[in-house]
Formats: structure tokens, C-alpha cells, sequence
């Protein structure tokens, strides 16, 4: 009679509400810190963080570049989540953040408290305007002209068009767009405007420049800089998942900007020279270069959010890495890939020595001082020679710029196991 009356239980009340919560902030961690930009291994370790903070037994993460699958557990009792990232971005004053609060985590804390934080961080706006940030990138696409072997014209135009295309890139990324699409329609009127630009100052002054050192260095601002490192970076911690589609991404964004350059090339009638660094004094080349590499990176930061510390920090250390590599280069005559490895060991060593410091995450000084060596030119130049049926020539520059970016990667992952025991050492679990 008794069990007759008893009023039915409804579902929501047998569930484990305290669990869900608790599985819900470490999964909001783990997501606010990839669609920030962090490598998987990192992303996993603040998620572990957040996991033993709020009294969870145990946290296992499956980090790729667009998803992220969680499983916490609690006496006997487990709960899994799953969702996307879509958009693939760096935001360095958000790695900033998130690092400073989740590394000094109390042993102890209420999920409000963190989600509140989170929130917080999340919601920060970003510290640059959309004009300050596109001529960033205009900014490094100039420095890499010179870099390049451009004049004044061509660090100029490179600067315009650069700057026009990072504006429209960022509103268009803003507004949901695919990224592919975007970077294919960005490099399109990228080169359109160079050469617009190019062309009528070729027709008052009848001849003034190579302007292919600006034209495809005014595309180098859409190198996936981050996506490229923290693949490797992954690759080197064994995560195959995260670290293969991180590359995968990066090839696409290159081949899309690259396929584009090449369009509007062959409907301009453009074809690849070879570019000759201009006759300067010795001592001067040098100076130009070490403030042509500074304001590279400074561009590249500043395209990251990056804050000042950091910006002057990553600029300092890339400044003094490119130029040791230039040097080992054109001096001593060392082949380009092992130039990059020992600049990169160099970069990851530096960026070790003053990140703790300066209060930010590792990556976010590495990974722009390391960008502006990625040989964005030879890519480019093997699409160019591809397309023109020399499968030689295109072979080539595909293989240079294929050692270089394997290179940057041991470098840094050597600097890594150098400067980190987790790094070295594996966790084995019994």
C-alpha cells in the first residue's frame, strides 16, 4: 500500500548536480584556453588544475585543434563532455590571464568563483583597436620586405597592403566566416592592392623597383605562426591527434594564401624573380636588419594581443635570434635548416631565462620571435613554380621550406626537454 503511494521521482533529481557543475567548469577551462590559442599539453594541464581545485578525482582530456572531449570522475561516478572551438585564434593577453589566475589556484575553490574568473577573462576586450591591429601586420609585412631585399617602395606598399588585408581578415573571422575562404579572399586583395598601388607608381616614376620583395612579403602576416609551433610542440609530447591537425591547419592556411597569390599573379601576367638585397655598407646592413627583425615581431605580437612586456620582450629575443641565424647563414655559410635549429634553441632558451620574469606564458614569447624565420617566401615560391609546370624549381623551395619549419620545431622542442623535467620525462601511470 505504501509503495503504491509514493509520488513519482522525476529524472533531474537523481542526477549528480554538484558533479556537473564541477565537470562543467573544467570543460569551460579546457575551452577558453584553446580557443585562446594554448598547445594541447597546456590546455590539459589547466584543466587537471581546475579538476583537483573543485574536488574531482580525476580528469582525463582528448584535446584536437577544434574540439575538446572531457571525462571527470568522482567516487565511482563519472561524467563526459564534448564540444567545439570553431574559431582557431591566438590571444595572448588571454593566455596571460588565464595562466596567472589558474597557476595560483588555491588547493580549494567554489565552481562560481572560477566561473566567474573565467568569465571575466573570456569577456576582456581585446587591448588593441582593429586599426592599431592591422597596421601591425603591416608593420611586419614592411619588415619583412626589407628583409626580403625590398627598397622603400616596396616596405611602403607591403605596409598598405598588409594593412588593408589584416582589417578586412579580423571583421570577416569576426563576423563567422569560414577561415579558409577568408584567407583565400584576404590574399587575393592583398596582392590586388599591392599591385594597384605598384603599378601606378610605376607609371609616374616609369620604373623604380623589385617589387617582388614587397608583393609576396605583404602576404607573411597570414602565416600561421602559433598553429605551426604548437603543432610541433605537440608532436614532440606524443600527442598525435592534436598535433597533426594543428599542422594540417597551418598547410591549409599557407596553401589557401599561396593559391591566391599565384591567381592573381598569373592574371597580372607576374612572374617569380629572383631578389637581390640592395648594396649596403656592412656595418649599416647589419643595423637595418637587427631593427627590421625587432619590428617584425613586434607586429606579429601586437596581431596576437599581445601586452608590452610581452611585445618588447618577444621582439628583443627574435631581433637577436634572426640575427644569428643570418649570420651563421651568410658568415660562417651554415645550411639554412641548421641556422634555424640553433636559432630556434636559442629563442626557447631566451624565452625560458625571461618569461618567469617578466609574469607571462613561454609560448607567447616564443612563438612570434620564432614566426618571422618560418620561410614564408620559399612556400610562396613553390606554388609560383608548380604552377608554371618547373616540378624542379618547385620541389626544391617546397623541400628548403619543409627543413627550415622542421628545424624551428627541434630547436624549440630541444629547448624544451633542456628547460622542463615534465618535458623530458614521461608520466608513467601503473
Amino acid at each position: 500500500m505504501l509503495e503504491s503511494m509514493r509520488l513519482p521521482v522525476h529524472e533531474s533529481e537523481l542526477e549528480p548536480h554538484d558533479l556537473i557543475r564541477q565537470s562543467h567548469i573544467v570543460h569551460r577551462t579546457g575551452r577558453a584556453a584553446l580557443a585562446a590559442g594554448h598547445g594541447s599539453y597546456r590546455v590539459k594541464a589547466h584543466m587537471e588544475r581546475v579538476g583537483k581545485a573543485v574536488g574531482l578525482d580525476q580528469v582525463k582530456a582528448h584535446v584536437a585543434l577544434t574540439e575538446v572531449t572531457t571525462t571527470v570522475m568522482r567516487d565511482n561516478m563519472f561524467r563526459t563532455e564534448v564540444s567545439e572551438v570553431r574559431t582557431v585564434g591566438i590571444n595572448a593577453d588571454r593566455l596571460m590571464e588565464l595562466e596567472h589566475y589558474l597557476g595560483a589556484l588555491p588547493e580549494s575553490v567554489s565552481v562560481a568563483e572560477i566561473d566567474d574568473e573565467i568569465t571575466r577573462i573570456v569577456n576582456k576586450p581585446h587591448l588593441y583597436s582593429p586599426i592599431q591591429n592591422a597596421l601591425a601586420a603591416g608593420l611586419a609585412c614592411a619588415a619583412f620586405a626589407f628583409l626580403n631585399g625590398g627598397g622603400p617602395f616596396e616596405c611602403l606598399f607591403a605596409l598598405i597592403a598588409a594593412s588593408v588585408g589584416q582589417y578586412l581578415r579580423r571583421d570577416l573571422i569576426r563576423r563567422g566566416v569560414n577561415q579558409v575562404g577568408v584567407t583565400m579572399l584576404v590574399a587575393a586583395i592583398v596582392c590586388a592592392v599591392y599591385l594597384l598601388v605598384d603599378r601606378g607608381l610605376d607609371l609616374v616614376l616609369g620604373g623604380y623597383g623589385q617589387h617582388i620583395a614587397g608583393y609576396v612579403s605583404a602576404l607573411l602576416f597570414l602565416i600561421p605562426g602559433f598553429p605551426l609551433v604548437t603543432s610541433a610542440l605537440d608532436l614532440f609530447r606524443l600527442d598525435f591527434s592534436a598535433g597533426i591537425s594543428r599542422l594540417f591547419y597551418g598547410l591549409m592556411i599557407l596553401g589557401s594564401a599561396a593559391v591566391s597569390l599565384w591567381a592573381v599573379s598569373a592574371m597580372a601576367g607576374l612572374q617569380p624573380q629572383p631578389m637581390v638585397a640592395p648594396p649596403l655598407p656592412g656595418p649599416l646592413q647589419w643595423a637595418l636588419i637587427a631593427i627590421a627583425s625587432f619590428l617584425a615581431v613586434v607586429g606579429f605580437a601586437v596581431i596576437y594581443n599581445s601586452p608590452w612586456k610581452m611585445v618588447l620582450g618577444a621582439a628583443t629575443i627574435g631581433m637577436v635570434a634572426n640575427l644569428l641565424r643570418l649570420i651563421l647563414i651568410n658568415e660562417a655559410h651554415w645550411l639554412p635548416q641548421a641556422a634555424a635549429a640553433v636559432a630556434a634553441l636559442l629563442v626557447g632558451l631566451l624565452a625560458r631565462l625571461i618569461a618567469t620574469p617578466l609574469g607571462v606564458p613561454r609560448l607567447t614569447i616564443s612563438v612570434p620571435a620564432v614566426v618571422i624565420m618560418v620561410p614564408g617566401i620559399a612556400a610562396y615560391q613553390a606554388v609560383f613554380e608548380a604552377n608554371a609546370g618547373n616540378l624542379i624549381e618547385a620541389m626544391g623551395y617546397a623541400v628548403t621550406a619543409a627543413f627550415v619549419v622542421l628545424s624551428l620545431a627541434v630547436g624549440l622542442g630541444v629547448a624544451r626537454m633542456l628547460t622542463d623535467r615534465e618535458w623530458t620525462f614521461e608520466q608513467i601511470h601503473g
